[in-house]
């Protein structure tokens, strides 16, 4: 079984590092979603600014190419969400999600991007009673806002994805669907030097500074100067900017990939509208088909490792692995027979509310994006809109929206961020075990708007 991310196999050979010394209008740091997106939502404004991209590793190494490829269209990591944190602006947020998922539909089809990209609508299941439960009040939520769903009872919910733990289910038919991300990510690095951005890879930043009205980024063979810089590293950003280390932790997440199904074996499960999937636990799976049938699987055991440990060491975690095949055999188990043929972790960025905190340091000049929690394939887009305004169009609306001027809840510092994450994981996974009663702790924060997620 491969420890490596399945949609990153066969990448083309890097883009040349930078090695001088130059002058841009904006640079940015970081070549996945955010970073790509912002880049050509700057090429899209007036006066065209020079920009450059400096990614540390290639195109879309970190979160942009290890996700599961699920295209949200929530902008709040899901309604119920958004209705808890900004119910005097949920019906803008929720009107700029329906736009941002339509132009990022559009964009792919208009640069021609082949990401593999599926508006297949998104299926949640329940697997327990109380999950159901849940689902009924999600849907009439969804109801309330004009949302089109489909409540499904368990034959239903079979009859869709066939599994004999589902109880039943809640169809999205338009919030959201499925792509290659790496595809994604690669095809909008060819995007954005189309558009006159230059792209440099194997160039990791060594130092952000202000040196009178310059921002100076520093790389390990290069140097560039510029009136506005842009980090766009979201898990990986503590390291070159520590005042980020408040707003996020970095959740290790970790996937399977099968082999290709065989016609029989699709046979065994339906899914013949290849939506994607997550089932209804605080620790939950989520799974989808790709291009070529194969099932990949994932969620549940997220990890945080000691004073957010980020980097390759941690990528790789046999233990999770262990677990997540062993859900997926009772959750398929008529697909018994079916081998694994990929495996692999990597880094997300969460913040206490689920959604992405916007920020700005060295006195303005460099901006930034990050937390997406595992929901940035398309938000990441929106987010790249934010950024460019703040550079080219500062009367933006957008700038205005107290989801981008407010700041989430900040974590501890360490020992105790180590700490009261872990018991709050154990809360999570005893609230599952106890039919979704989320006991004292978890009760303490709801109120004060704190989560995790997995």
């Amino acid at each position: 079984m491969t420890a490596r991310s399945f949609w990153l196999e066969g990448a083309p050979a890097p883009r040349p590092a930078l090695r001088e010394r130059m002058r841009a209008d904006v640079v940015v740091v970081g070549a996945g979603f955010t970073g790509l997106w912002t880049a050509l939502a700057l090429t899209r404004g007036p006066g065209a600014p020079r920009v450059v991209v400096c990614e540390a590793e290639t195109v879309g190494y970190g979160a942009s190419g290890r996700n599961g490829g699920f295209v949200d269209a929530s902008l709040t990591h899901g309604l119920a969400n958004g209705v808890r944190h900004f119910p005097d602006e949920i019906d803008e947020l929720e009107r700029l999600g329906r736009e941002n998922f339509a132009g990022f539909a559009t964009d792919i089809t208009q640069l021609g991007i082949d990401s593999a990209f599926e508006p297949t609508g998104m299926l949640d299941v329940a697997v327990e009673g109380w999950q159901a439960a849940e689902l009924d009040e999600l849907a009439a939520l969804h109801d309330r806002f004009g949302e089109p769903t489909k409540l499904l009872d368990a034959e239903a919910a079979r009859a869709r994805v066939n599994s004999p733990r589902f109880l039943a289910g809640l169809y999205r038919s338009e919030s959201g669907g499925v792509v290659n991300p790496a595809a994604l990510a690669r095809g909008l690095a060819d995007a954005v030097e189309r558009a006159g951005v230059e792209l440099y890879e194997r160039s990791p930043v060594t130092r952000l500074a202000c040196d009178g009205r310059d921002v100076v980024v520093a790389t390990t063979e290069g140097e560039v100067r510029a009136d506005r810089a842009i980090l766009a590293t979201n898990a990986y950003s503590a390291g070159l900017l520590p005042r980020t280390r408040r707003h996020f932790v970095p959740i290790y997440d970790y996937v399977l990939v099968t082999e290709p199904l065989s016609h029989a074996q699709q046979a065994r499960i339906g899914w013949s509208a290849r939506e994607g999937v997550a089932d209804s636990g605080n620790q939950f799976h989520y799974f989808r088909l790709t291009a070529d049938d194969r099932i990949l699987w994932g969620g549940y055991d997220a990890v945080y490792y000691p004073r957010g440990g980020v980097g390759p060491r941690y990528d790789d975690r046999p233990a999770t692995y262990a677990t997540l095949e062993r859900h997926f055999r009772a959750t398929f188990p008529q697909l018994g027979d079916l081998a694994f043929t990929h495996r692999w972790g990597g880094a997300i960025a969460t913040t206490t509310r689920f959604m992405p905190v916007f920020g700005e340091a060295l006195d303005g000049r460099l901006l930034y994006a990050l937390g997406y929690t595992g929901l940035g394939v398309a938000t990441t887009r929106f987010a790249g809109q934010v950024l460019a305004d703040r550079v080219l169009a500062p009367h933006s609306p957008l700038l205005r929206l107290r989801y981008v001027t407010s700041r989430p809840f900040p974590f501890p510092p360490e020992p105790l961020r180590t700490a009261g994450i872990t018991l709050v994981r154990r809360a999570l996974a005893r609230a599952d075990r106890r039919e979704g009663r989320r006991g004292a702790l978890l009760g303490v924060l709801d109120r004060l708007g704190i989560g995790f997620d997995s």
